[in-house]
């Protein structure tokens, strides 16, 4: 699929060499990005805060913000404390270089993002989440009491998998185990509300810490971490945390004063996900589940017929510009049914060619 060069944003539909196209694809889940009435606050909040805060946290004049952010965030997510950070991307730094040096063995999920791997480890990509977990099961009963740190995604955004880490707790009966889940695409879609994963994951035997952007799902340009006091507590005092600027307080803010609209938008997307996924559930060109709004179609063919028809989907080469194109269908609360039922309308005819 070739390129295409917009010099606006990017919304339910977008315009290409003067052709509106009907827009399956991106991360924008619950539409917040291009919603007017989250705009509307945004620009009120802009003027409150300004368009940049590139203060230290550490600061000795300091934006309330910021910690309302938090407070809300982690009690929210069920989780005991939380640290916001200015992108998905230094919040996953910051959490493995708080876990990985008190851990004797580090294994990573194949589908495990950069921001969270260890500089100099690689991810197990022979194997996929299945097999790897068996694998970690294995080496766990294999060996003496170890410090074992656990890394990988709560969805594989690609594959459209949604991962479970039930069986982590088997490994923490007999080693320390350190877990961190990365939520970049999980948040305002997985979990506990528009919260994410953590008080799925969350227990006593485990020490978890989750971290991920705020800016797929969510909307927000900011990065957070969400773990327990004494994790939190350690990460910001950091030089990486103190050294950063933040993220945007005038985003933060609004998303604190937009929540019940967050809320609408979940309801709907689950709703939407739920009908797209029925609607094509017996056409065997499609995976994906009804919980994760992303779907994979097989057919490469798909791709030109989708355009033809007004559409754009998701669809490039990964991991490297050597590798397959993937090809997926995002689903996005900005769609409306009529949208969902037109794309229907195509994927049935071309599923019967």
């Amino acid at each position: 699929m070739k390129n295409h060069y917009l010099d606006t944003g990017i919304g339910r539909m977008i315009e290409i060499d003067g052709k509106e196209y009907l827009y399956f694809s991106g991360t924008s889940y619950l539409g917040m990005a291009q919603n007017m009435d989250f705009l509307d606050v945004l620009a009120d909040n802009l003027f409150e805060y300004g368009a940049n805060h590139g203060q230290s946290r550490n600061n000795n004049v300091r934006l309330q913000v910021f910690e309302d952010f938090e407070e809300h965030f982690a009690l929210s997510a069920a989780a005991p404390s939380a640290a916001v950070l200015s992108s998905g991307y230094l919040a996953g730094i910051a959490a493995w270089k708080s876990l990985y040096h008190p851990s004797t063995l580090t294994w990573i999920a194949p589908d495990a993002h950069a921001a969270v791997i260890p500089d100099g480890l690689y991810t197990a990509a022979q194997l996929n989440f299945a097999q790897w977990k068996n694998w970690c099961l294995e080496q766990a009963a294999k060996l003496a009491p170890q410090k074992i740190l656990l890394i990988g995604n709560a969805v594989d955004p690609f594959l459209c998998e949604i991962h479970d880490y039930e069986w982590v707790k088997d490994i923490a009966t007999k080693h320390e185990v350190n877990l961190l889940v990365d939520d970049s695409h999980a948040f305002g879609v997985l979990g506990n509300s528009i919260y994410g994963t953590y008080s799925r994951w969350a227990h006593t035997s485990i020490n978890l810490i989750v971290s991920g952007s705020l800016g797929k799902g969510l909307g927000l340009p900011a990065g957070i971490i969400l773990g327990s006091d004494s994790e939190i507590e350690k990460i910001k005092s950091t030089p990486l945390f103190g050294g950063a600027s933040p993220g945007s307080p005038a985003h933060l803010q609004t998303f604190l004063d937009m929540e019940d609209i967050y809320l609408e938008k979940k309801t709907w997307l689950e709703d939407a996900c739920g009908i797209f996924a029925q609607e094509t559930a017996a056409v065997k060109q499609i995976k994906g589940s009804r919980y994760f709004p992303a779907f994979v179609y097989t057919d490469d063919s798909w791709v030109k017929e989708f355009e033809k028809a007004g559409i754009i989907t998701s669809s490039f080469a990964y991991p490297t510009a050597d590798s397959p194109s993937v090809n997926r269908i995002v689903v996005s609360a900005y769609h409306e049914l009529s949208d969902l039922m037109y794309l229907n309308d195509i994927i049935q005819d071309l599923s019967q060619t």
